[in-house]
Formats: C-alpha cells, sequence, structure tokens
C-alpha cells in the first residue's frame, strides 16, 4: 500500500467533504437572506391542507438545499406553537421531495467551474457594500464550493482504484443479495448520521460510483440507507421539546423508516426499474487518457494515464433517490390525519400544561435567521395577547364587588410569564444577531427587542393598577361611583388603544401608527381632565388619603401604559 496514495485519499476526501459542506451552509444561508421574506410567507401560508403544506415543503427545501434544516424548523415551530401537528407532517413530507433537487444537482458537469465561479463570486462579496448583492454573491460562492467539493472528492475516489487493499474493502458492501443491501443501508444511515447531511454522504456516494469503486445497486442501497439517517438531525432537535414537537420529529423517522422497509422488498426490481425509466446503462463506462509529467531519474518524463469513469450511475442515483421520496410521499399524504392521531394515541401528553418555551428554539432555529425572526415575531405577538388579557381581567376586577381570587392570580401570574417571555426573547435574540445575517433581520431584530420590552412595561403597570385597587378594598375604601366611572371610560379608551396597535403588528400595518398617537392623544387628554377634577373635587369632599393616592396613581399608570403603547408603535412604524 502506497501511504502517499492513501494520505492523498484521505486529505481528499476530507477536504472536498468540508469544502461541500461549507457550499451548502453558505448556499443556504445567502438564499434564505435573498429570499427570507418570500420563505416567511410561506411558512405562514402553511394551512390544514396538506397539499398545501407539502407544496411548501417542497418549496422551501429546495431554496434551502436541506431537507435537515426544513425539518428542524418545523420542529421548532411546532415546539413553539406556530404549526400545528397536521400541518408539521405535511411540510415534513414535502422537505423530501424538495432534498431530492440536490441529487440532481449533484451530477450536473460543472466541477471545472467550481473553482471561477467560487473565485468571482468572492471578490463581489468582499469589495461591494449592497447588502443584497454581497448575499446573491455569498449564494454563487456556495454553489463554487459545492461544485469545487465534489470535483475534490471525485478525484479522490478515483485514488481507491489504484489502492487494491482499500478496493477490495468496498467491494464487500455489494448490494448483491438481501444482506448485502441491509449492510449498505446500515452504512449509509451510520454515515449520515455522523455528517448529519444527506447532501453529503449522497456527494459521497455519487463520487465513489462515478469512478466505479462501488456498482449503481450499492449506490442506490447506500442512498436509501441515507434517508434514514438524515432523520437524526430531527430527532436531537426533538430532544426537551413539547409532546407535539417529539411527535413531528417521530413522523419523520417513521416516514422514512417505512418508506426504505417497503423498498426494501422489491430492491431489486426497482434498481432494474429504473435505468430502464431514464433509459441509461449504469454499467456503460467510459475511458479518459490524461498525459501526467513525472521525474525518472532526475529527468522529466510524459505519461499517459488511463482513468475509468461510469458517467450513467449519477442520474441513476438521482432518480433513484427522487423516485422514492414522490412516491413515498404519494403513499402517506392520504394517511395525514391518520398517522397525526396514531402519534397522538401513543405519544401521549404529559399529565401537566406544557408550555413552549423560546430558549427550547436556540438550536432549532438560529441556523434559519430569516425564519427565526417570524418565530421571535409571534412571541412577541404573544405578549400582546397577554397585555390585551390582562386589561379583560383588570376591568372585571374593577368591576366586580368583591373579585374573584381566581382571576386575580391569573393576572398577576401572566405578568411573570410575560417577564420571562422577555427574558428569552432577549436571550435568543442576542444568539440570533451574533451570526452573520442579514440588514434586515438584524434591524427587525432590535425592533423586537424593543417591542418585547415596551409590552413587559404595560404588563407591570397593570398590575399596579390590580395592586392600588386591591389594597384599598383591603382597607374598607372603594371609589366613588362617579370615579369609577370615569377610572372605566379611560380604561375602555386605552384598551381600545393596546387592541388598535396589536392588529397593527399582528396584520404588519405599521402605517397605523397616525391613528394611534391620535387616539394616544385622546387617552392623554381624557387623563389630564380626570386628574383635574379630581385635584377640583379634593377642595369640595373629604376624600381618604389612600384613596385620594389610588385614584391618582391609576390614572398616572394608565397613562404610562398608553405611553409605553405609543412606544411600541413607534417602535413597529421604524421610528426612533
Amino acid at each position: 500500500m502506497d501511504p502517499k496514495l492513501v494520505w492523498n485519499l484521505i486529505f481528499g476526501l476530507t477536504g472536498g467533504l468540508g469544502i461541500f459542506l461549507l457550499g451548502m451552509k453558505y448556499m443556504s444561508e445567502g438564499v434564505q437572506a435573498v429570499a427570507g421574506q418570500g420563505l416567511r410567507r410561506m411558512i405562514s401560508a402553511v394551512t390544514n391542507n396538506r397539499f398545501m403544506a407539502t407544496g411548501v415543503g417542497v418549496i422551501v427545501t429546495m431554496l434551502v438545499q436541506s431537507s435537515s434544516i426544513t425539518t428542524v424548523m418545523v420542529v421548532g415551530f411546532v415546539n413553539g406553537g406556530l404549526m400545528n401537528l397536521t400541518q408539521g407532517i405535511g411540510v415534513i413530507m414535502g422537505a423530501n421531495i424538495g432534498t431530492t433537487v440536490t441529487g440532481w444537482l449533484i451530477i450536473q458537469k460543472v466541477g471545472k467551474f467550481g473553482l471561477p465561479l467560487l473565485g468571482m463570486a468572492a471578490f463581489v462579496y468582499l469589495f461591494t457594500k449592497t447588502e443584497r448583492i454581497r448575499f446573491i454573491a455569498m449564494t454563487i460562492m456556495g454553489f463554487g464550493f459545492v461544485f469545487f467539493g465534489l470535483e475534490l472528492m471525485k478525484d479522490a475516489c478515483s485514488i481507491i482504484q489504484d489502492i487494491p487493499e482499500f478496493e477490495s474493502w468496498f467491494h464487500k458492501f455489494n448490494a448483491t443479495n438481501y444482506f448485502g443491501v441491509f449492510m449498505c443501508m446500515l452504512t449509509g444511515c451510520l454515515l449520515t448520521m455522523a455528517v448529519q447531511s444527506s447532501s453529503a454522504t449522497l456527494g459521497i456516494t455519487n463520487s465513489l460510483a462515478f469512478a466505479g469503486v462501488i456498482p449503481y445497486q450499492t449506490a442506490a442501497a447506500l442512498v436509501l440507507g441515507e434517508n434514514i439517517g438524515t432523520t437524526i438531525t430531527a430527532f436531537l432537535a426533538s430532544l426537551g421539546a413539547t409532546t407535539n414537537a417529539k411527535r413531528a420529529a417521530y413522523f419523520h423517522c417513521l416516514f422514512n423508516v417505512f418508506g426504505v422497509a417497503w423498498i426494501f422488498v422489491v430492491f431489486f426490481a426497482y434498481v432494474q426499474f429504473v435505468p430502464w425509466l431514464i433509459d441509461v446503462d449504469v454499467n456503460e463506462a467510459k475511458i479518459t487518457q490524461e498525459v501526467k509529467e513525472i521525474v525518472v531519474d532526475g529527468k522529466t518524463v510524459e505519461v499517459v494515464e488511463e482513468k475509468t469513469t461510469f458517467p450513467n450511475t449519477g442520474p441513476a442515483i438521482a432518480m433513484t433517490h427522487t423516485i422514492f421520496n414522490v412516491t413515498n410521499t404519494l403513499v402517506f399524504l392520504p394517511f395525514v390525519s391518520f398517522f397525526a392521531t396514531l402519534l397522538m394515541k401513543y405519544v401521549p401528553d404529559k399529565g401537566l400544561k406544557e408550555k413552549p418555551h423560546l430558549t427550547n428554539l436556540d438550536i432549532r432555529i438560529l441556523e434559519t435567521p430569516v425564519i427565526a425572526i417570524e418565530q421571535s415575531r409571534v412571541e412577541v405577538l404573544r405578549m400582546g395577547q397577554g397585555c390585551n388579557k390582562m386589561m379583560v381581567w383588570l376591568k372585571e376586577i374593577l368591576t366586580s364587588e368583591e373579585p374573584d381570587r381566581e382571576i386575580v392570580n391569573r393576572l398577576f401570574h401572566r405578568e411573570e410569564v410575560l417577564d420571562t417571555i422577555q427574558d428569552e426573547i432577549v436571550t435568543f435574540m442576542t444568539s440570533l444577531l451574533a451570526g452573520n445575517v442579514p440588514h434586515t433581520v438584524i434591524e427587525e431584530g432590535r425592533q423586537q427587542l424593543r417591542m418585547a420590552d415596551e409590552y413587559e412595561s404595560i404588563s407591570d403597570y397593570i398590575t399596579s393598577i390590580a395592586k392600588f385597587y386591591l389594597k384599598l378594598l383591603n382597607q374598607g375604601h372603594r371609589f366613588s361611583e362617579s370615579d369609577l366611572k370615569d377610572l372605566l371610560e379611560l380604561h375602555d379608551l386605552v384598551d381600545q388603544h393596546m387592541c388598535l396597535i396589536y392588529e397593527a403588528v399582528e396584520n404588519r400595518q405599521p402605517e397605523v401608527i397616525t391613528k394611534a398617537q391620535t387616539l394616544g392623544s385622546e387617552i392623554k387628554h381624557k387623563a389630564k381632565l380626570l386628574h383635574d377634577k379630581h385635584i377640583e373635587s379634593l377642595s369640595e369632599t373629604k376624600i381618604e388619603p389612600y384613596v385620594n393616592v389610588a385614584y391618582t396613581a391609576t390614572i398616572n399608570s394608565y397613562r404610562r401604559v398608553r405611553d409605553h403603547a405609543i412606544n411600541l408603535a413607534e417602535a413597529f412604524a421604524g421610528e426612533k
């Protein structure tokens, strides 16, 4: 065994794989940055319609070039409440079809363009100041890395033919019988679990088959095993997640394992059908000659080397992958509701109510910043919903002769929950903004941080109003009917103001800022009138000191809620 050849093989495969994975990362990040708004719209368009959800899964995966990223996203969305289980199942099935595009991309004969593409894109990326152009250049640079990495792996795999020991070892993995098919599938599964990228192992498989190290049948079995191995990423992402998120990850495993199981039964007919379908001879070899110069005894000698390749295996492997995933999806599609019910039965809910937390989403969503920012937006909206509910509960407390202790506890508990959610948003956003993210994501991230802070402050002032009133009752005092009526009118105005702003944020309508400011001015004027009216009444009627303090403090708290709501609207509208 020639040590030099062995080291060339190891370095070539390792370097090619690393460059390939880096290219996939750049491609994914670049596409997400350029098509971020489109991705967010597609995700938000997912409904319980299984065909719509599957279509979204196909398109998103085609864009980000990774079914692992899509399925991890789904686990994160289901965990965070952005998707239900049925929607998640549909997107996961679509992701399996979308990932087949990578297989067709890999077999394109563009390896020689990898370095020029990479070089030109790198210059644009480094020296342009326009952010959109930089991310387009990053995407093209990713393609360059992928093509160059594939070329390195193909060259490395061709060395195996010159190392008899390695070649004989690979021949042990021949899918000539069912035991051999099983072993090849297992090898593909374990390799993908180790690399955590089915695209990378698909690239290696293609390189080995192209070089003639393994036959098409073996490559097909490896690819089918890789479909099981890719489920490990989503499974790991589900650890520590909510039960529904676990169900989504388990469906991904079930989907791929079941698909590979039935294809295993008809494997030998399948590997004959695919080449027949695309009309190629997978055993057809192509011999090319390459002239190399070597130094012998101090003299340069030209040596002609013959290289044997099998170019038809690439399209056959890609089609094997495509037909498998499309057929598997068509088989599962009519039974989406059945599998959702089955998973809910055999993966039961926990006894206590589960609350999805943002901190659980760090490892799942941060790789897709344009989607991560959408998830954090959902959490900000959840804070808004919480504040709106607190206003409803506060009115019930103010209008009750004896406030319901359950409603009081609910209000105070919600304020604590909003404090926690704000902390989680800050933690999440800090990690997100520390990465290589587009300027639009940075701006929206800062906007969301400010909005979360404003909502947390609003919840504090709502709670303080309840505390003043409850303390007043405990001391045996109440507001007069006239004062309480005035306060409730102010309460309704503030509540209307908050609902207006929340709906604007939910529906992405920053132009509502003008209407919010107008209503805010009305609240400010109303609060001033009430305060002046109360001061005048002090000289006419004897009012208990604490009633006076509670009344003026309540008016001031409503004004502060109004101030923070205006700040929130300005943050959403992009005003300083």
